[in-house]
This record gives structure tokens, sequence and C-alpha cells, in this order.
């Protein structure tokens, strides 16, 4: 018998924490010990992340694939046992070549284990009632950084930056693994539950109506969702940078920064509670428009920074509800998966790259220059989500 929804939710909500907080947010603390006890560059340390993400990034469509095939339970288990070894991998490594390495091992586990991955899983076991578990994983998924960045400076001053990675290792094998393994079922099961609780299940899942210009949808949404990852990498990683050049000394960015987590959990609550009134697409559009007028109003130097943080901090944090539940609402679940994993692989790529043109932008340019261009790309995306919605509009309702 499978698991409740609440108790699924729960168990991948843990490991989400984990996997994000020992990937994506790993460098934000760990990089400065691990450069001053090696002599390695910051650069380099820091760089682990894009090669994680570039890593996931290429394995996605393969990802969804398995997903769509077998569903998501051996993905995540194997998710759980690369970010154990990629861990276990960086936390012995005695030279840099061996630590990026290990970056490429994590990266896999990024890749089966992250938003992306599981989307595809519980739309593979919940079908068109997926919306709410992904809206509430990603509430748990919000905490990453609220859990793990005082967690790592806790075990880095503690144990050291070495031990402190051996020890996330072990919390995956000990945490996430059992916890994924006893609530995802085996997709045969998962099949035989969908058929006892609905018999016309599969009838009303394999009816679901094929768009009008599918192919220009797919291209249109597939670019809306890569454009705000891209956005949304390059601000989390320079927010500080940004914040100083608006007259915000360090100390007083970074506490404005910590605005930045609350306002995503905070949008995504919102959305838990109301978001069944309405379609997905509404979802990406109110996505979209926040990031723009959040970028356009620290483009201008508007005075209250921390309003300005919430706003676009708040688009943020419902685009990656948007990203899992619109491709949903769109195409069904039957080709979820599979889609899923396309999607995530231009958009895992950019923002594996983004940081980098950005930094590049702000030295050659200046953090203006590069708030302006960000501040495009965010109009761009309001365009194409009209458009989007131009196409998709006799299915959408609400």
């Amino acid at each position: 018998m499978a698991a409740s929804r609440p108790v699924t939710i729960a168990a991948l909500g843990i490991a989400q924490i984990l996997g994000w907080g020992t990937s994506f947010y790993f460098p934000a603390v760990l990089a400065p010990p691990i450069s001053a006890d090696t002599g390695w560059s910051l650069a380099w340390v820091v760089s682990g992340t894009s090669i994680g993400l570039l890593v996931a990034g290429l394995i996605a469509p393969r990802v969804g694939s398995i997903i769509e095939a077998r569903g998501g339970r051996p993905v995540l288990a194997v998710s759980s046992l690369l970010y154990a070894a990629g861990l276990l991998c960086i936390g012995l490594a005695p030279s840099l070549p061996v630590y990026l390495l290990g970056w490429v091992v994590l990266g896999g586990g990024m890749g089966t284990g992250l938003y992306d991955a599981v989307f595809a899983a519980l739309g593979k076991l919940y079908g068109r009632d997926a919306r709410t578990p992904i809206t509430n994983l990603t509430l748990f998924g919000g905490f990453a950084s609220t859990v793990c960045w005082p967690l790592s400076a806790f075990l880095a001053e503690s144990f050291g930056w070495r031990n402190a990675c051996l020890i996330y290792a072990a919390l995956h094998i000990v945490i996430s693994l059992p916890l994924q393994m006893a609530v995802m079922p085996p997709l045969s099961s998962a099949k035989a539950e969908d058929a006892g609780d609905d018999a016309g299940g599969a009838v009303a899942q394999s009816s679901f109506a094929p768009l009008s210009h599918e192919r220009l949808v797919l291209v249109l949404l597939a670019l809306v969702l890569t454009i705000s990852a891209g956005i949304g990498s390059i601000v989390v990683v320079h927010l500080m940078i940004f914040l100083q050049a608006r007259g915000a000394d360090f100390a007083l960015a970074v506490t404005l920064g910590t605005l930045f987590g609350p306002a995503q959990v905070g949008a995504r609550f919102v959305e838990r509670l109301f978001g069944t009134r309405y379609h997905p697409i509404w979802t990406m559009a109110v996505s979209c428009g926040l990031m723009l007028v959040g970028l356009a109003l620290l483009l201008g130097s508007f005075p209250l920074l921390a309003l300005t943080i919430l706003i676009y901090g708040g688009g943020y944090g419902i685009m990656w509800i948007a990203r899992g539940t619109l491709p949903l609402a769109l195409f069904g679940p039957e080709r979820y998966a599979t889609l899923m994993g396309r999607f995530a692989f231009p958009s895992l790529i950019v923002q594996a790259l983004a940081p980098s043109a950005g930094a590049l932008l702000i030295e050659q340019r200046g953090a203006d220059a590069a708030m302006a261009v960000l501040t495009a790309f965010a109009a761009l995306n309001v365009v194409l989500i009209a458009v989007l919605w131009g196409l998709c509009r006799p299915s959408v309702r609400g």
C-alpha cells in the first residue's frame, strides 16, 4: 500500500532540503574554508556548482525517459547514492581535479534528485492530481538554504569541511535514501493502485486533448522556463553586488539578502492556498511579471530595497511551481516525465553558464549594465508568456 500524500511529500521534501543544501547551496558556506585549507582558487572551488549543473542538464532528457518508463523509485534511489558518492569524493579529494570529479558525480545526483526529476516522478505517480503535491514539495525546498547554510557552518567549524562533506554523504544514505524508497512505490504497484482506485483513470489520461500549434507551444514554454532559470541563477549569485551598487553596504546587503528565502516561501504558500482556482499559466504569468517588476525597481534605484527583494523573490519562488505544474496542465500526464527531462536540459545548462556570463558582464560593463540586461530578458519573458497564453487560450479556463 502506497504512503499517503502528506507523508510522501514530507519524505521527499526532507530529501529536497538535503539535496539542494549539499549541491546548489553548497559553495556559499563551504567554498571559503575549502579554498583557505587547500590553496585552491576560490573561483575553481565555486565552479563545482556549474559543473554539477552542466552534468545534470546533459542527463536530464534521459532521466525523464527513465522515469516515464520505470517510475521515480529507481531514479530517486540512484540520486541518493550519487549524492553520497560525490560528497565522499569531494571530502576525500587530495587535489583539485579529484574535487572537480566529485562534482561530476554530484551533478548526477542533482540531475536525478532535484526538482525536475522529482516533479516528473510525482507526475508519474499522481497524474493530473500532481499539482498540489508539486506545490507542497516546493515549500520544503524553499527552506534548503535556511537549514543547510547554518548547518554547514556548524559542521565546518566543529569538524572541518572534509568531515562536513562525509557527514552529508552519510545523511543521504541514512535519511534520504530510506525515506524516498519508503514512499515511492514501484511502477507496477502504482499502476495497480491507480487501476483499483479509478478504473477509468487510464482512459481519462490517454484522452488528454492535444494542443493546436503544439510544437510552437513547446518551444515557447522551453524559452520561458530557460530564461527564468537563467535570470534566477545570475541574481542568486550576484545579488550582493547588485544591492551594493544601489548604495547598500555589505552588512545591509547581507541582511536584505536574507529576505529572499522567506519571499519565495511566502509566495509559494499563497499559491498553495489559491492555486487550484486557476490555470497554472497564470502562475507563470504572475511569476514573470513579478520578476520583471523587481528587476525594474532595482535598475531604477527604487529606495525601498526590501520591497524590491520581496517582489522579485516572490516571483522567482512561484516560478518553480509553474515549472512543474504548467507542462502537466498543457500536455497531460502521459508524456509529462519525458517532457520535464527535455525542458530541464536547456534550463540547467543555462543555469550553469549564466553566473559566469553575469560576472563577465559586471566586470566589463558594470552592475548597472548587468541589471539592464536582466530586466530586458525579464521583459522578453513577459511577452513570451503572453504569446503562449494566446496560443493556449482555448484550453485555459479560469
